[in-house]
């Protein structure tokens, strides 16, 4: 599901499943990958030096217009979870990101993904360009 290139950035976030987000037979219910993508997304940002909530106090919104998981093998209560957010392009209008979920219990991953969000200006809600500053945060780490 991921592009077959190399990734621009790539941030890798680690949390552990709870027993609130398993079913009956103990997988972790499938809606809840979508939190985990936003979880790793959300601390991708803060990687590059600012915040959602910078973004969104400069007049920026980011709903999701897009989002896909492909299921392969279901994590467990109490797994260690590792989410790898990868951006394969610069942000323009939209912010397209793509995740592969993995656990210590099998090398292959237990599911793969895309989640794309469109920056929105907050006051007249229409799409805009991505922000300088942040668009800035990732040819700073290219060294351009």
């Amino acid at each position: 599901m991921l592009p077959e290139k190399e990734p621009i950035y790539r941030y890798s976030h680690t949390l552990r499943s709870r027993y609130s987000e398993t079913d009956r037979m103990g997988y972790v219910y499938y809606g809840n990958y979508l939190t985990y993508f936003e979880a790793a997304r959300t601390e991708l940002i803060r990687s590059l030096g600012m915040s959602y909530r910078e973004l969104e106090d400069s007049g920026y919104m980011l709903p999701v217009v897009e989002s896909s998981v492909k299921y392969k093998a279901p994590l467990l209560y109490d797994d260690l979870i590792t989410i790898d957010a990868c951006l394969f392009e610069l942000p323009k209008i939209k912010l397209k990101t793509w995740y592969e979920i993995y656990t210590e219990r099998q090398e292959a991953p237990h599911a793969t993904g895309k989640v794309v969000l469109c920056f929105v200006d907050r006051e007249n809600r229409r799409p805009c360009n991505a922000p300088d500053i942040f668009v800035n945060k990732f040819k700073e780490i290219d060294g351009e």
